[in-house]
Order: structure tokens, then C-alpha cells, then sequence
């Protein structure tokens, strides 16, 4: 994808080492933009070279910790260095949380809230001069859990549900300067997410007193059935795509017919 003057357009994807983040890197790659792919640890970038190579693509992969100010600087820095310009940015780092608010410490909350939504205020607001100097785009990836809360996920929607209503209010500011604010909302992903929350989901419902049994109910019953019924990290990434290189990208991007029925239900009960 060229721009006016020569330059490959330039994309910012955070949170690449696994799952839709990986797949969305490769994708934009493939897809003709020059891509730099962030990760907090780059030691763990391993699975992203390896599907680089496999799909025959390269990527610019760099470290940025989207939680600390001074990392999200550098790394927006040294992308504007070379070659001087930034068209897209895709907020997609986050963390999963499971637990319930009585369980939980506020400490808990907050810390979901720092990775999920303070981290992308970091990156948006270090980025928006660029993009707003390009006519650029800001992505941010929220979930199914940004708009239907979802038991035992407090937390972790709390943060979707800020992200979207801080984008759905922002967008039409930046549109005013010339640039596109989209969210992506995928539903369940075939990935590392759960795993990468890092619990024991055994001894999480041994010690959840008495939310044990709802707990369990949940985890065997309806997450069971989510997770049976997972997008590929792949199929979710394409509509990440479809946001990069629309020539009109809508607002709301919804990643499968699960998801807009999931929604739908949910708005058809307000309007009811």
C-alpha cells in the first residue's frame, strides 16, 4: 500500500506476541503496509518471527510496555524517526481477569483497568499528533465483553466497556481533524487469552466461597460453549484489516455473525 509520496503507509500494532495481535501484524504485512509489531517482551516474539516467515512477510518488531508513558514515547518516537510518519495505529494489548468484585481487591481492578484502558490512552494520545498530521486511523481491539458484561468479568468489561465509550466519544472529534477512530469487537478467540490470564481455574473455584458453584456453572457450562464456538486468531484479524483499508472504515466493527447476534440481542431488549 503506497502513499503520495512513495512511502509504504506505516502501522502501529501493540500486544503482537500471540493470538489476534500476531495474526493482525501478518495480515497488514501481507497486506502491503509496513508494520511495526510491539510486544512488552520481546524475548517472547518467537511465535510472531515464525509466522512472519511462514507467510512470507517482514515485520519491524519493537518493545513498548503500553502501561509505561516513557516506553509508549520511545517507541512512538523512534517509529515517527524513520521514516516520519505514522497512518494507523491498532490498540490491541490487554490483559483477561476472572474473578468477582468480593473476591477481588480494588488493586485487582485497577490493574486490569491500567493494562485495558490506560494503556490505550497512553498509545492514542502519543499517536494522535501523527495520525492527525497523516489523516491517519486509530484501531483499538475492545471485545464482546465492551458492550454485554459478562459474570465473573467484572473487571475486564469495566475496562472494554471504558474503551468503547471513550472512542465512540472521540471519534467524532478526530474526524473533524481528519482522521478515523474504529473499534473492533471480536467474541471468543481460538488463542492464548485464557491461558494467558494466568490462573488455575481448579483452584480459583476451590476458593471462591460462595460463588464456587455459579463459578463453576460458568466455567463448565457457557464458557465451555464459547470457547467451542471460537473465531481463529486469523478470521478475527481480518476485520482489524478491514479497518486498516476501508476507504470509509465504519466505526463498530463486529468480527463474526456470533458476535452481532450476541449484540443484537442485547439491543433489541433496550428497545424493547
Amino acid at each position: 500500500m503506497e502513499t503520495r509520496s512513495g512511502l509504504r503507509n506505516r502501522s502501529k500494532i501493540t500486544g503482537t506476541s500471540s493470538g489476534i495481535g500476531l495474526a493482525a501484524a501478518v495480515a497488514a504485512a501481507r497486506s502491503g503496509w509496513h508494520t511495526v509489531a510491539t510486544l512488552r517482551d520481546t524475548g517472547h516474539a518467537d511465535a510472531l518471527r515464525k509466522a512472519a516467515a511462514a507467510a512470507g512477510v517482514e515485520l519491524d518488531i519493537r518493545q513498548l510496555d503500553v502501561t509505561d508513558e516513557a516506553s509508549v514515547a520511545a517507541a512512538i518516537d523512534g517509529v515517527i524517526a524513520d521514516p516520519g510518519r505514522l497512518d494507523a495505529v491498532v490498540n490491541n494489548a490487554g490483559a483477561g481477569h476472572f474473578g468477582t468484585l468480593e473476591n477481588d481487591t480494588v488493586d485487582d481492578v485497577r490493574r486490569v483497568m491500567e493494562a485495558n484502558f490506560f494503556g490505550v490512552l497512553n498509545v492514542s494520545k502519543a499517536a494522535l499528533p501523527h495520525l492527525r498530521a497523516s489523516g491517519g486511523r486509530l484501531i483499538t481491539v475492545t471485545s464482546i465483553g465492551g458492550v454485554i458484561g459478562q459474570p465473573f468479568s467484572e473487571a475486564y468489561c469495566a475496562a472494554k466497556f471504558a474503551v468503547e465509550g471513550y472512542m465512540e466519544s472521540l471519534a467524532p472529534v478526530a474526524a473533524k481533524l481528519g482522521m478515523s477512530v474504529s473499534v473492533v469487537e471480536p467474541g471468543p478467540i481460538a488463542s492464548e487469552f485464557f491461558n494467558n490470564i494466568g490462573i488455575d481455574m481448579e483452584a480459583e473455584i476451590a476458593a471462591a466461597g460462595p460463588y464456587a458453584e455459579a463459578q463453576a456453572n460458568l466455567v463448565n457450562g457457557a464458557l465451555a460453549q464459547m470457547v467451542n464456538s471460537a473465531q481463529t486468531p486469523a478470521e478475527a484479524a481480518q476485520s482489524v484489516l478491514q479497518a486498516l483499508t476501508a476507504d470509509r472504515p465504519a466505526f463498530r466493527i463486529q468480527t463474526s455473525d456470533w458476535v452481532c447476534d450476541f449484540t443484537r440481542t442485547k439491543l433489541a431488549g433496550w428497545i424493547a
